[in-house]
């Protein structure tokens, strides 16, 4: 089955220098993807044409005259930019016409069109973001949310765990991942009344064989890789993402300005250029970029807005490994059996719009 997405080519900083490029890249070790670039055709045009691809056989254009800004409020994006690359993307998968959407352009109008546009799926109150982390095990912890909900409900919290755990079970393979649900300490008396009784709620859970909730994990443990998934708010998964982010710059700048300040720590950093070369690329943020709006009736992946080309094409490659095992079916079914039969509406085995476009 041919994989198709669509990419928000004007989103993020740099725009199709970076979207175009990474498109390119992706394309070259995926035989079986098909990309749509969405936006200006003759800025897009231009840049493959730059790159020497102007007649890709796996590439299409299809234009939209506006743009999302970064700082655009959202009503702007919504209601005065109905052109914009960002929501032409979207709208492809709601038409059935792509199987994912990708952009790297403003989180809380790319949230806000992809949820207008496509729904929930039943049995989620809230779209989450999820994205995942490199952790002490040489694996990914996921993580969510990480801002699209400030302010959670418990009864969100367990959403939030349900779906990961569908998402985490179908891309990494693992029949029954653990959760942990973010704390100031491991203790079940520890937390706000909030994280209490969402404790409650997960533990339900696991006595039911619904979900395999570890308990409360502290901020430490999430790059120790004590659990698969690590679930919290918007607000403090957030923070605590950029935080993390900040720290990665900041032990980058402090190891070169080290290594730099002398003839003897020069040497020292050549002698170790080898190991030096292996932790950069383990703690490569690049790699782990491409965060997942889970809980929408479509595959919709967010990138950071400051991504290059690399980072970019991970991003790409997330949404396609998210289409190619079939997580949006696996988080619908998870999320309607877990509903009364009465509420459920998503038949098992129903085809997606795109199933039924191709059959």
């Amino acid at each position: 089955m041919t994989i198709k997405i669509s990419i928000d080519c004007m989103g993020g900083d740099h725009g199709t220098k970076v979207t175009v490029p990474a498109s390119v890249s992706f394309l070259k070790s995926n035989a079986d993807a098909e990309l749509v670039l969405v936006g200006r055709e003759d800025a897009i045009r231009a840049e493959l044409n730059r790159l020497g691809v102007a007649n890709h056989p796996r590439l299409t254009i299809k234009h939209a005259e506006d743009v999302v800004e970064m700082d655009d409020p959202v009503e702007v994006a919504m209601r005065r930019k109905r052109d914009s690359s960002m929501r032409v993307a979207i709208e492809m998968v709601r038409e059935g016409q792509v199987q994912a959407s990708l952009s790297a352009g403003n989180t809380g109008a790319l949230m806000a069109i992809s949820r207008y546009l496509l729904r929930t799926l039943p049995g989620v109150d809230r779209p989450a973001i999820c994205t995942i982390l490199p952790n002490q095990k040489n694996g990914p912890t996921y993580m969510l949310d990480l801002g699209a909900n400030v302010d959670c409900a418990p009864e969100h919290l367990r959403q939030f765990a349900r779906m990961a755990s569908a998402l985490v079970s179908s891309v990494e393979g693992r029949s029954r991942p653990t959760v942990g649900l973010l704390n100031v300490g491991t203790e079940e008396i520890k937390g706000n009344e909030v994280v209490k009784q969402a404790s409650d709620l997960l533990r339900e859970d696991h006595a039911k064989g619904v979900l395999n909730y570890h308990g409360n994990v502290e901020g430490n443990d999430i790059f120790e890789g004590t659990t698969d998934i690590v679930v919290c708010d918007g607000f403090v998964g957030n923070i605590a993402l950029k935080t993390a982010e900040g720290l990665g710059r900041f032990f980058r700048v402090v190891l070169t300005s080290e290594f730099k300040s002398g003839v003897f720590n020069m040497l020292g950093a050549l002698l170790a250029m080898k190991a030096l070369r292996s932790i950069s690329q383990r703690m490569n943020p690049s790699r782990f970029n491409g965060a997942s709006l889970l809980g929408l009736r479509g595959l919709v992946f967010k990138s950071h807005g400051s991504a290059d080309a690399f980072a970019y094409e991970c991003a790409i490659k997330r949404a396609y490994d998210a289409v190619k095992h079939d997580v949006l079916q696996r988080i619908s079914i998870t999320m309607a059996e877990l509903l009364p039969s009465s509420e459920s509406q998503i038949p098992s085995g129903e085809a997606t719009p795109f199933e039924q476009r191709t059959a």
